[in-house]
């Protein structure tokens, strides 16, 4: 599984293909360049100080490495022959300079171009998470925590880019870079190679094993930190009642709690992937310092030139520093799989409210909505409807009422599918609601909740909320008939005034007066409204009240109501009580049956 999750993850770098081949392009120019530095010592060294005789025949191409040590030596030989040995020290000097030069340039470039991959692919994920936690049906989110859903879109996503997406360089350079080495230090002595190997192998083995308890450490920080931004969430969109109750030591004392909890495991994190590149460097330079007494017993004993022995050592470094990066790497994706797991919980989530491949098209309705033997459960042990049947003719107002419990909302949000039926069918026009096609059936409703849902933007987009091509006079109208106009214009910049986060600068029933002035504006076939009018106060909700009265003729209403006096001219009001419906009539027709209604109105008289 961990597999799959690192390979979906680096999938998302094949839109970003062109910038990342020319970075791995330029990386492996750099690495390339950097070994070619060490290759060149080996000729410079001879022929500079006299340890090999100047040659003047050009040699004959061959494969080996041993005929770039040649072709160099009689290179720089020809140059000594004609501007001596102080011109071709200084000629070699200006070419390692030139050399590294362009290495850097090349490194340089591949940082550049490696820019757009990284966030890039932190872009796309971010927005296939956040795409994805809009698709999901309402009941994924009765089991998560907001503040760790917004950890995963964000710090979890982070973690991603710094963890995994760096190392996609390392993984194709630092390869070359070990293979180009190892076939060199093997063409200049198989003895000395195979000796240096076997430790380095070692080591690379060890590593890994250190690295394996990354993952579940790392996942158990995201998740920690995830708790701790639920409580910042919360604090924060409870901070009235926090005040309110003076529990802002209690507040603090949870938090810290969750923080310290959180510091503990990332210490721990910290200790275990620290262990990386120390370790890895002490096992290598002690491997190094093997390999420079045995390299000097080799030259010693006339086995190996002293020349190449600087080029093994320097190749061996060439071999030290990526297997030290790719340990460091190791470790860094281990480390960043936890965070995958998260973002994966979102992105493999399963969408239960589908829509079939051969939906039907629907933009408005016939004769009426039927609920046929419904029953519903959350947690598939207590059923909040049980085998409810209700037939709503077009045209008809209907009010469901009841005590908090009855499932009157839980109705309401089957019919936008929301959720869907554990059992039994909601036919509109004698079509179940899962053969439409989902867009278009939840188009047909306007839905006002008893909680005014709101967003941090201008309120002129509060009203038009996901309608396009609106004019302003269309917005204006739909506030006037929610009796919202009036305070509109006195606000600071009218129709375009910034209302904050979920309208915080708003009073309760100016917040749900444009609920319903969005409602209005989208002249739905199907109203939905769970308790439209409670955050009003009597002026506004009798103003409002005759508004909707108006809004709701010649159109199919589903009205939640605690408030009796204002359904009262309901065409059906439907008594609900745990789940099921005990009755249902007009309001005159349910007071003479003297049953649960009547006591309800009695209630509220009271």
């Amino acid at each position: 599984m961990k597999n799959e999750s690192f390979w979906k993850i680096l999938q998302y770098v094949n839109r970003y293909r062109g910038y990342a081949f020319f970075s791995i392009l330029f990386n492996l120019l750099s690495a390339a360049l950097a070994t070619f530095v060490f290759i060149l010592l080996d000729p410079f060294l001879k022929v500079l100080f006299g340890i090999s005789e100047v040659s003047d025949v050009e040699p004959v191409f061959y494969y080996s490495i041993d005929y770039v040590f040649d072709y160099l030596n009689y290179t720089l030989s020809q140059y000594i022959q004609l501007s001596g040995k102080e011109s071709a020290l200084i000629w070699v000097c200006k070419l390692i300079a030139i050399i590294f030069l362009f290495k850097n340039i090349f490194r340089y470039l591949a940082i550049v171009l490696m820019g757009p991959v990284r966030k890039g692919v932190v872009t796309d994920i971010r927005s296939n998470i956040f795409d994805k936690l809009l698709a999901l049906p309402l009941s994924f989110f009765s089991d998560e925590r907001k503040g760790d859903l917004l950890g995963r879109v964000t710090v979890d996503v982070v973690e991603v880019e710094s963890s995994i997406l760096k190392i996609i360089e390392t993984i194709i350079k630092e390869p070359f870079v070990v293979i180009i080495s190892l076939v060199t230090v093997f063409s200049i002595n198989t003895k000395l190679a195979l000796f240096t190997l076997g430790p380095v192998l070692v080591i690379v083995l060890l590593v890994g094993m250190i690295g394996r308890t990354l993952k579940k450490k790392s996942l158990a920080v995201q998740n920690k930190l995830g708790d701790t931004l639920s409580i910042i969430d919360e604090a924060i969109s409870g901070l009235r009642i926090i005040q309110a109750f003076n529990a802002e030591k209690y507040q603090s004392k949870k938090f810290r709690e969750e923080h310290n909890t959180w510091k503990r495991l990332s210490i721990r994190l910290i200790l275990r992937n620290g262990l990386a590149s120390p370790l890895t460097e002490f096992l290598l330079i002690t491997v190094l310092a093997t390999l420079l007494w045995y390299g000097g017993y080799l030259v010693f004993s006339g086995e190996l030139e002293a020349s190449k022995f600087f080029v093994f050592i320097g190749m061996f470094y060439n071999i030290v520093a990526p297997t030290k990066s790719l340990s460091s790497a190791f470790y860094s994706v281990q480390k960043g799989m936890g965070a995958v797991e998260r973002i994966d919980k979102i992105l493999n989530a399963e969408i239960s409210i589908k829509e079939k491949v051969d939906a039907k098209s629907i933009s408005n309705f016939n004769q009426s909505i039927h609920y046929k033997d419904i029953t519903f459960t959350y947690d598939g042990q207590f059923e909040v409807l049980k085998k409810v049947n209700l037939e709503i003719p077009k045209g008809n107002i209907v009010a469901l009422v009841g005590l908090s419990g009855a499932g009157k909302t839980t109705m309401a949000d089957l019919l936008p599918r929301f959720y869907d039926a554990t059992s039994g069918q909601i036919l509109i026009d004698n079509i179940d609601i899962r053969d439409y096609k989902l867009k278009e059936l939840r188009g047909l409703m306007g839905i006002v909740s008893q909680q005014p849902i709101l967003f941090n933007d201008t309120i002129f987009n509060n009203i038009a909320f996901g309608l396009e091509n609106v004019s302003e006079a269309e917005v204006i109208e739909a506030a006037k008939v929610a009796n919202a106009h009036d305070f509109i214009v006195q606000t600071e910049n009218g129709y375009q005034t910034i209302i904050g986060d979920s309208g915080g600068k708003l009073s309760g029933g100016q917040r749900q007066r444009l609920t319903i002035a969005r409602a209005v504006l989208q002249n739905p076939a199907i109203l939905i409204l769970d308790e439209a009018t409670s955050s009003l106060d009597s002026e506004s909700e009798k103003l409002v009240q005759d508004a909707l009265f108006k809004l709701m003729q010649n159109r199919t209403s589903i009205v939640i109501a605690h408030r009796l006096s204002t359904i009262q001219h309901a065409d059906i009001i439907v008594v609900m009580q745990d789940g099921e419906i005990l009755e249902k009539g007009t309001h005159h027709e349910l007071l003479k049956h003297n049953g649960v209604y009547q006591k309800l109105v009695n209630l509220q008289s009271f």
